[in-house]
């Protein structure tokens, strides 16, 4: 058989296996910010949730005192 061929054929089975572990680290990189983008929405509901003011008593109706 061609050397060159043999060399063709390996070249393209590298490229290959090259290709499918990209797409496999595509993968966990987009669940990854899938999560990122979770722990962000629930965290930046928090924060506005917590953010009113006190109606009553003496501390917390003019500045937010919650900590």
């Amino acid at each position: 058989m061609d050397p060159s061929v043999n060399s063709a054929v390996s070249a393209s089975l590298v490229m290959q296996q090259a290709q499918t572990l990209q797409q496999a680290q595509m993968q966990i990189f987009r669940e990854a910010l899938d999560t990122q983008q979770t722990q962000v929405t629930a965290l930046m509901e928090s924060a506005t949730t917590q953010s009113r003011l006190a109606t009553d008593g003496s501390v917390g109706t003019q500045i937010d005192t919650y900590a």
